[in-house]
């Protein structure tokens, strides 16, 4: 019986690779996991609309044209444009009222704080279905159905998930630092601005992150308020019309949604170390 030693290579000490599978199997296995499902949309947006009906995982004639279809079916390019807008001004608006609100609820004493923490947090366990019928009734009656208004609107007044995510972080800011900045002369906006956010900017990136994942995915709150005016769509109801009378092209679905998942895995690949940081400190207090 050999032994296989590893092989020192001036100062590094390089390891066999069988080991070095055996040591990561676990996470090897998870990566396969997550990584089926999107080699499967790559493999059937390829295929013709027949083939994607069959048991075949492989292409046997490749038709990159599927790409082009989804435009000439579809105004994609406009439902993209909808969609930029949704979630630019969602995310924006909501980093607007949702940093000063968790500012005050992480570095000011005030009468009332507990509670209105409590509620916050209540809001993050109500079920939005919970308040469907009502909220519709009142956009309605200012007549902005039919357009995505009502799910940019509300941001300005703040996001509960979002309002607790932030006030965790910052309470990991030290105390000390925010008084120091007091004592010379700063006022509360001042702190907030100049001292505070800069020091926060991982837990913000994470935040606008998080935003910006449920907006670009967001099916409910276009369907339920866009549904009737088409020229509003975003693109994840869009994903959804490339049916036909007798079966769905399952093709240019997966083309469309190769499409889309595009720009989210670009985002998160630019903010990955803010996001993780900002994940990874929040909750951590200082």
């Amino acid at each position: 019986m050999t032994l296989t030693l590893p092989v020192r290579t001036g100062t590094m000490v390089r390891e066999p690779w069988l080991i070095v599978v055996a040591r990561n199997s676990v996470a090897i296995a998870v990566a396969v996991i997550f990584l089926v499902p999107f080699l499967f949309v790559f493999l059937v947006s390829f295929m013709t609309s027949d083939q994607a009906l069959t048991s075949n995982l492989w292409p046997t004639t490749w038709h990159p044209e599927n790409f082009v279809s989804i435009f000439t079916k579809l105004p994609m390019f406009d439902y993209l444009v909808n969609t930029v807008v949704y979630v630019g001004l969602a995310t924006g608006f909501m980093l607007l009222s949702s940093v000063p609100a968790a500012y005050a609820l992480a570095k000011l004493r005030w009468r009332g704080e507990n509670a209105v923490f409590v509620v916050i947090i209540c809001m993050m366990m109500l079920p939005p279905q919970v308040v469907t019928v009502p909220l519709y009734l009142m956009w309605s009656n200012a007549g902005l159905t039919g357009t995505l208004w009502p799910l940019i609107l509300p941001m300005l007044a703040g996001d509960a998930f979002s309002i607790f995510l932030l006030r965790q972080f910052l309470m990991t800011i030290p105390d000390t630092i925010v008084d120091a900045a007091r004592i010379d002369g700063c006022s509360e906006w001042q702190v907030l601005l100049r001292v505070v956010m800069p020091m926060a900017r991982p837990g913000i990136a994470a935040t606008a992150i998080f935003q910006f994942f449920y907006a670009w995915n967001d099916y409910y709150g276009p369907l339920l308020y866009t549904s009737e005016n088409q020229a509003s769509w975003t693109l994840s109801i869009a994903l959804s019309q490339f049916k036909s009378l007798h079966h769905v092209e399952w093709n240019l679905i997966m083309a469309a949604t190769l499409l889309v998942m595009v720009p989210v895995i670009v985002v998160f690949f630019l903010a990955q170390k803010a996001f993780v940081q900002g994940v990874t400190l929040t909750g951590v207090k200082g």
